[in-house]
This record gives C-alpha cells, structure tokens and sequence, in this order.
C-alpha cells in the first residue's frame, strides 16, 4: 500500500476529514503531500505517493511514524506486523480490533483532548455544554466501533 493510501485508512479508522497536512517520519526522512516535496523546511519532504508502508517497515516489528495535523501533532505509530505479498483479490484494509473512541478532529492535540475529557466529565465545568456540542451531544471516550 502507498503512504497516501495508509493515511486515507489512518483518517478512515480515526473518523477525521483529512483537512490537515500530514507525513510520515523514518528516521532523518519525511514523506508527505506531494506539493510540499522539494520545499525546504530543513529536510526534504518525498512524495508519499512514490513510497509504500512496506518500504518503510520492510520487515515484522520495524515502525514509523504518520504525523497528522502539524498545530495539533497527532501522530501514529504505525508497526510493521508481517509483510504479505500483494494479493489481487484483496480489496480494502479490515479492522480486526480496537479500545475506545478516536480524539475528536481539531480538538487541540493531546493537551485539547485532555481538557474535553474533563470538560465533559463534569457537568459543572464551566466548558461542559461547549464541549457536549462540540462533539454532537452524547459521546463516549471508552467506546469503541470496528
């Protein structure tokens, strides 16, 4: 799978709408957004359309990094399980497993999701009904869908 194609899975998995910029960090090397490739930021940034995930992690326990939303800085640490030759009838990525809800888009990063949590935790903050209708009323951090 391309690195493009990963991050439309990541976003998938996440519920986000992909309004951010995103990359993959290995090492020293980042590949990203197509338009951002030869811009000099201090390190090049390659085409992540040009690269796959098994070339990043190119065998079992090897990992890299897919950072999304550089104000917010989410980022993923993606671990190479096995590396399967490519199969024609496979038609899309399945989730097998997961534990509790993904951050809401645009929440603020880690430190933003923390405050939400708490927010909505307590119907005495001051922010409670901000946060409850920020993220459609009812939503619960511990729950999880495939």
């Amino acid at each position: 799978m391309k690195l493009d194609g990963l991050h439309r899975v990541i976003q998938t998995a996440m519920g986000w709408s992909d309004c951010h910029l995103h990359q993959f960090v290995l090492g020293s090397k980042l590949y990203g957004e197509p338009d951002l490739e030869g811009d000099d930021f201090g390190t090049e940034t390659l085409n992540a359309k040009r690269y796959t995930a098994a070339g990043l992690a190119p065998g079992a326990k090897q990992k890299f990094i897919c950072e999304y939303d550089f104000d917010d800085s989410w980022k993923h640490e993606v671990l190479g399980e096995q590396v399967l030759p490519p199969d024609a009838d496979f038609k899309h990525p399945v989730c097998l497993a997961g534990a509790n809800a993904s951050p809401p888009e645009d929440c603020g990063g880690n430190p933003g999701y923390y405050h939400l949590l708490a927010a909505l935790a307590d119907p005495k903050n001051e922010q409670h009904e901000e946060m409850k209708e920020r993220v459609g009323g009812a939503w619960y951090a511990t729950r999880f869908s495939l």
